[in-house]
């Protein structure tokens, strides 16, 4: 059974949400604040975590901060009444997988959270499936419509990762942080010579894109 982490701190909406989800068979362990939630987290982790944004004590920025840092792959949702792009955009680039708006369809909530998991299962089978695209992370291969990528360790491991999290945008200082050594003489300009080699590598794959984020990096979008 899927175990979802709930953290918001309206009781009455709490209980909602924590009703809905176990009928549709999800086991829920609510939460009112952040500093409950991370002591819960820690405590069991969950598959998933959907918490607010303003809580009293630690909020859901904070929240997400302090997980991302002992995990980097359970998945995590914001609910939340803030609908501006800046919170939008720190949000994502804290890492959360998802940002849903207050007031919502419970229904849609329940998609957003299938959706999610069918990507955790994909990254934890280590294989992708994408449009004509096949990667294997344990073999470090790819195949786009049977015929073998010529691509590099650094260039597979790039490409992976942003099919593994499709719409989140990685900066470039991620990327660095994430694919370069900290003694590399790389700069943001080499990450966008290798985003271009991805982009001519990847010409006949069919189900995705690689977009650039104006001003902070990029992200892959699923046609």
């Amino acid at each position: 059974m899927i175990e979802i982490l709930l953290v918001e701190d309206d009781e009455n909406l709490n209980k909602i949400v924590n009703d809905y989800l176990t009928d549709n068979g999800y086991k829920v362990t609510s939460c009112f604040n952040g500093i409950d939630a991370l002591e819960q987290f820690n405590a069991n982790r969950p598959h998933i975590i959907i918490s607010d944004i303003m809580m009293p004590n630690m909020d859901g920025f904070a929240l997400s901060q302090l997980i991302r840092k002992q995990d980097e792959k359970v998945p995590i949702l914001f609910m939340t009444a803030r609908d501006d792009i800046e919170s939008k955009q720190k949000g994502y680039l804290l890492g959360i997988d998802d940002y849903i708006v207050k007031p919502f369809d419970l229904n849609e909530l329940v998609l957003r959270i299938g959706a999610i998991m069918k990507r955790v299962n994909i990254i934890t089978s280590k294989k992708l499936e994408v449009g004509n695209l096949v990667m294997d992370e344990e073999e470090h291969t790819a195949y786009c419509d049977g015929e073998e990528l010529n691509l590099t360790v650094r260039e597979f491991n790039i490409l992976f990762k942003l099919l593994s999290y499709p719409k989140k945008t990685f900066t470039r200082s991620q990327l660095m942080d994430l694919f370069w050594d900290y003694d590399s003489s790389a700069t943001s300009r080499t990450v966008d010579v290798y985003m271009a080699k991805l982009r001519d590598k990847t010409l006949k794959c069919n189900g995705f894109e690689i977009l650039t984020v104006h001003g902070l990096g990029y992200k892959v979008v699923l046609r």
